[in-house]
């Protein structure tokens, strides 16, 4: 190989190399040459004749991709009917997995809206490096994702009705061979309803082998009064116990902010999102914007999305890797230990194979309450 596939910047685009560029879409399902676009409709032959996957039943797993490598998946538009967007649930209904090789196990599995930094299975914008969400719901990702001899993503809906379509583009290219020190991508949701006092909130445990962890994903709902962000990010890294290499002085500066995201306005504090290349903000509310029904209020503990990418610092692992946060708050009497609603996902890079992951928790318990 004449030039490493991983070098993506704009200074690299003039260096050529002999990589091959596929996409795979609903009307080009195994991403053929020379194959895009062939489906009919009543306009004629190619004039947009099946750009989606249509009635993915309650139950069924759809695949995406199944493509032989060499190769390195480099982007993903992934987006569902609108109709969806009438229920609160169905962005954690729907379950996104990743296998990489001869796997039987994901390497990657999460409710889409979580992979993809919409937690609360509530739709919101997201401007960063590797995850971008624009309007309404076009979920992209851009973590490349390398793979030696097969890529395969499914959806499995565990919605209890049919999701009427799902629109998805995977563009990938194919390569000769990887470089021998290549990772594979991985992610994992996790979820607590209620943290344990005084215990730690695991983002990810259980991982093996060499790698680095890239980044990670939190979806707190504060079930208690007063500021909430005191909590400490841990990286237990290559046999740490007790106590951790890298502990961090707050979740407000885990993800780049300072004094509560607060600024004052007409005398009143607020609390601001945001959205940078590598951590952000993008969501807040306190409401549930899906109940129309005008007899129920529609108030709901606090609920925030964030987001940090370790790009320019990944945290580098030889043996194994744990990742916690504490549940930490403070009022005019002082620091508190918090219980709250906390959500995670958790992406990282490393060799294979991997720790089998624990099940994932039944859709009623992913709901948001």
């Amino acid at each position: 190989m004449n030039l490493n596939p991983f070098m993506n910047s704009l200074s690299t685009l003039p260096l050529m190399n002999n990589g091959r560029t596929r996409a795979i879409t609903a009307e080009n399902p195994h991403g053929e040459k020379g194959k895009g676009g062939m489906a009919a409709s009543h306009l004629g032959p190619s004039r947009k004749g099946s750009p989606c996957l249509r009635d993915v039943k309650s139950g069924d797993t759809a695949l995406l991709c199944d493509i032989d490598g060499p190769g390195v998946i480099q982007h993903i538009w992934i987006t569902v009917t609108d109709q969806t967007d009438k229920d609160v649930f169905v962005l954690r209904d729907l379950v996104l997995r990743m296998y990489w090789d001869d796997e039987t196990v994901p390497s990657v599995e999460s409710p889409l809206g979580d992979f993809f930094c919409n937690g609360f299975a509530r739709g919101c914008t997201v401007n960063s490096l590797p995850i971008v969400v624009n309007p309404t719901r076009g979920f992209n990702c851009y973590f490349p994702m390398p793979f030696n001899k097969k890529a395969k993503i499914t959806i499995e809906n565990q919605h209890e009705e049919s999701i009427p379509a799902l629109f998805f583009q995977i563009d990938y290219c194919l390569y000769d061979e990887l470089p021998e020190n290549t990772g594979y991508f991985h992610a994992k949701w996790n979820r607590q309803k209620i943290t344990n006092m005084g215990e730690d909130y695991v983002i990810v445990e259980g991982i093996k082998g060499k790698g680095q962890y890239v980044g990670t994903y939190l979806a707190l709902a504060t079930l208690e009064r007063y500021w909430w962000g005191e909590g400490e990010v841990k990286f237990f890294i290559d046999g740490d116990k007790e106590y951790p290499t890298i502990c961090g002085t707050g979740t407000e500066d885990y993800f780049g902010g300072a004094w509560s995201f607060a600024t004052q306005q007409d005398g009143k504090t607020v609390e601001n999102t945001y959205c940078t290349p590598y951590m952000g903000y993008p969501y807040y509310s306190k409401n549930d914007e899906a109940v129309h029904n005008l007899y129920h209020n529609d108030d709901v503990p606090p609920m925030r999305g964030f987001y940090r990418w370790h790009l320019p610092d990944p945290i580098r692992f030889n043996e194994d890797l744990k990742v916690t946060v504490q549940q930490i708050g403070v009022c005019k009497k002082g620091l508190f230990e918090r219980q709250d609603d906390v959500s995670t996902v958790a992406y990282w890079y490393q060799s294979e194979p991997h720790i089998t992951f624990k099940p994932l928790m039944k859709k009623e318990d992913r709901w948001p309450r």
